[in-house]
């Protein structure tokens, strides 16, 4: 890509230039911009927090991460052919980043059990079940004595579930981490701690204004997750993003005593390989409240100790929560703003763990092909 010429600044600082600038350092903005720098672009990357662990409710950090379509599609739609793809994809995205960096990622496909407690409970299970094996996502009906089996630390009064054998889930934590490691070897810029005021979109040149100055590249890409719609973007009306508040909790138990992802209603548990189990979720639109609300983590173990009473006697290690990043209409918005180099990627909504690797793709070809 031919790089732009440097521009004017307004704020009296020095200019910077790269390829191409990526706004919001989660798993979204850091997949796009190792496939850029893999790619040999000269990258800058922009997150007003940090690339990993955060005290702001960062959706990537806070996730779970289900690979389960099975939890989440129940009718057609180009995002729910997106996302088959996005698990078919998965495995091959793990191993190119334990290549390139060395480290062992925890990425575990165990299927999904999704848990009728009583014989009232099978008919929308079923219902759904239907619908998706006209799509391609395959569950299997298992009795509740097959489901014990499985999985001996259930509820021993379940009437039986739905098994996914194709569900997966890997830990964003871990991703976060390689995926750092991956963009410093590839020679990154790694801005941190840096909030974006506005980006100012052209047909060959987009501008990023910072509280430090203003950088200038060939493109750009909005990735701010639930952030995305505080950044204004001159002279353009785009999809509003909103946070989607989600409490979590962690438990310390004996590694492999779970196995599947299980799913009941909107309650979900599943263990990381050394035994660390996550217990969600609760849904909130109340804005960026970073306020942990003990009543809801205290429902959410109640309700987890109903499928695995295991819960009711022990604490939990941790809890958290995070913003989802839901977003006006039908999500998610990966597409370049028409006439401009800039690209937008957000509004991943529950799906930006499952959805990263095929979206990076999209957003770097998009981008290459402007060179």
């Amino acid at each position: 890509m031919e790089l732009p010429g440097i521009a004017g600044d307004l704020l009296g600082t020095a200019v910077n230039t790269a390829d191409c600038i990526v706004v919001g350092a989660g798993i979204i903005g850091g997949s796009i911009v190792w496939r850029l720098a893999r790619g040999g672009l000269r990258v800058i990357l922009l997150d007003a927090g940090r690339m990993g662990p955060s005290k702001m409710g960062a959706a990537s950090w806070a996730a779970a991460g289900m690979l389960a379509p099975g939890g989440e599609i129940d009718s057609a739609s180009p995002w729910a052919s997106f996302a088959l793809e996005n698990l078919r994809a998965y495995p091959g995205f793990v191993a190119e980043l334990e290549a390139e960096t060395g480290e062992s990622l925890d990425f575990q496909r165990h299927g999904a059990l999704e848990i009728a407690m009583t014989e009232a409970d099978w008919a929308p299970l079923l219902r759904r079940a239907a619908c998706q094996e006209k799509l391609g996502i395959r569950a299997l009906r298992i009795s509740g004595e097959e489901a014990l089996r499985q999985v001996p630390l259930l509820a021993p009064a379940v009437a039986g579930a739905l098994f996914y054998p194709e569900d997966a889930l890997v830990d964003p934590r871990g991703i976060l981490r390689a995926l750092r490691a991956a963009c410093l070897a590839r020679g990154v810029e790694i801005r941190e701690g840096v909030p974006v005021r506005e980006v100012r979109p052209g047909r060959d040149t987009v501008e990023v204004v910072t509280g430090d100055g203003i950088l200038s590249a060939g493109a750009a890409v909005l990735a701010a997750g639930a952030w995305s719609s505080g950044i204004r973007v001159a002279g353009c009306e785009l999809p509003r993003t909103f946070p989607v508040r989600g409490h979590l909790a962690g438990f310390a138990l004996d590694a492999g005593s779970i196995g599947p992802i299980l799913r009941c209603g909107h309650t979900y548990v599943l263990q990381r390989a050394a035994g660390f189990t996550v217990v969600g979720t609760s849904s909130e639109q109340c804005g960026f409240n970073h306020q942990l609300d003990k009543a809801i983590v205290s429902r959410i173990h109640e309700r987890a100790a109903a499928l695995v009473p295991a819960f009711a006697g022990r604490a939990f290690t941790e809890s958290w929560l995070g913003f989802r990043p839901g977003v006006d209409g039908e999500g998610p918005i990966v597409r370049p703003v028409a006439g401009t180099t800039l690209w937008l990627a957000y509004g991943h909504y529950r799906n930006g763990i499952l959805m990263a690797p095929l979206t990076a793709a999209r957003v770097a070809d998009g981008i290459r092909s402007l060179a």
